[in-house]
């Protein structure tokens, strides 16, 4: 159990290192971006209003990933009830077996019966 929650912060922890790169990055190529329209003459403001919506769009989707990814307690919230649904699916699935093996022990049992009968009344007519 302690090997899973270690294990389960590195993942968190690698998982938020990999938003970081990935923002990091973004926010280079905005940079890019930026230095590139600023050698461009005479730009419209529609377009460059367009543009910055659109980063500032891209920008929430990242900052959303990263509140997701760094949000440890949803993140075991949701891995307990995945395991909490495949116990369920588990034990639904022994106690189907449970009943299937109850079953043919009571044929097993009643065949035995029919077969000690049958013994002891050969017993008797042979006697």
């Amino acid at each position: 159990m302690a090997d899973e929650k270690t294990e389960e912060r590195g993942r968190a922890e690698q998982e938020r290192d990999e938003a970081e790169k990935a923002t990091e990055h973004k926010a280079e190529q905005a940079q890019e971006q930026a230095d590139e329209q600023a050698k461009e003459p005479d730009r419209d403001p529609k377009e460059i209003r367009g543009e910055i919506q659109e980063s500032r769009e891209e920008l929430g989707d990242t900052v959303e990933a990263l509140a997701y990814k760094a949000d440890v307690k949803a993140q075991a919230q949701k891995k307990a009830d995945e395991v909490k649904a495949q116990a369920q699916a588990k034990a639904s699935e022994l106690g189907g077996q449970a009943k299937e093996n109850q079953s043919q022990l009571t044929a097993v049992a009643g065949g035995a019966a029919v077969v000690l009968v049958l013994l002891l009344v050969w017993r008797r007519r042979r006697s």
